[in-house]
């Protein structure tokens, strides 16, 4: 019997998308990400929004922004964040409507 080939992944995308994957399990982070979905956010937005301190937010935004799953820019001393890559949003909103779909 011949060995069938099979496509693998290299090491570098698993660790990738695990890192990935593990910044997607953490509780405030899902909520900062899944409101940069709906608009673009200066800190002190989010703070008023998800009533996170600003130093949690500021802390997960800099993992976020680290993983390229977040960027911003800045306009005069506010930085505006917003998502970096449609396919996290797709993602996350496929894992929400499977939770509110039970």
């Amino acid at each position: 019997m011949k060995k069938q080939d099979h496509p693998h992944l290299s090491d570098q995308t698993v660790e990738d998308a695990s890192r990935i994957l593990k910044a997607l399990s953490d509780p405030t982070r899902i909520k900062i990400l899944y409101l940069l979905f709906q608009e673009e956010c200066s800190v002190g937005h989010m703070v008023e929004v998800l009533g996170i301190s600003q130093s949690a937010i500021s802390h997960q935004l800099s993992y976020l922004r680290n993983l390229r799953l977040v960027k911003y820019r800045r306009e005069g001393n506010t930085y505006f964040y917003t998502y970096d890559d449609e396919h996290v949003v797709e993602i996350l909103n496929q894992v929400i409507e499977h939770v509110e779909h039970q």
